[in-house]
């Protein structure tokens, strides 16, 4: 059993709770207002930030003290929403959410990871028709090893995780989310994942 908090209580810190929880974890989720977010992740092992990814920078900067020596899980893309609310750019071209956190909280391991599919997918792989693939991007090897063995709780198989290095990486994963809205309106809210044929 490992303590985890969540930032962010919307569809996907909702979904991750729950699965985390069933998972046999002490799951805490805190909304966006400082003072729970603090709290929760003073006493975490592991933070997950599922805040939405326009102010996850600034919402969890301020918990530098907090997030000191934690595992800093971020399944968020930060982007500029379209009129129909859909993602239609990136909020930091040239670079990625993960990287900004990991210079912003210089003594975290920042692991980014489950932000290449709709969020039914981050707990139940299973579901789709074709194998998922889901990807670390992070600077810790011991890190991303935790993060790991946590979608292997969420049901993700070992052949199905990719390793792609470092924090860098992240800016790859999280241009993905431009696909997003033109599967959507192409093909409906379905669940779907990116996953790699070799």
């Amino acid at each position: 059993m490992t303590k985890i908090a969540i930032l962010g209580n919307g569809r996907v810190g909702s979904n991750l709770a729950t699965a985390l929880t069933e998972a046999g974890h002490e799951v805490t989720v805190a909304d966006r207002a400082p003072g729970a977010a603090a709290e929760a992740a003073r006493t975490a092992r592991i933070v997950i930030n599922a805040t939405p990814g326009d102010g996850s920078l600034d919402r969890l900067a301020a918990l530098r003290e907090e997030l000191r020596d934690t595992v800093l899980v971020d399944v968020s893309n930060a982007t500029l929403d379209g009129p129909d609310g859909l993602p239609a750019d990136l909020l930091y071209p040239g670079s990625s959410l993960a990287e900004q956190l990991q210079e912003a909280l210089p003594e975290t391991h920042v692991v980014k990871t489950l932000n290449t599919m709709l969020f039914p997918v981050m707990t139940a792989p299973d579901l789709l028709a074709q194998a998922p693939e889901v990807f670390l991007s992070g600077e810790d090897p011991q890190a991303k090893q935790v993060v790991g063995d946590l979608l292997a709780d969420l049901g993700w198989r070992k052949e199905w995780i990719t390793d792609l290095g470092g924090i860098r990486t992240a800016r790859a994963t999280e241009a993905a989310i431009l696909f997003v809205p033109h599967v959507i309106r192409a093909g409906g809210f379905t669940p779907f994942a990116i996953s790699i044929a070799r």
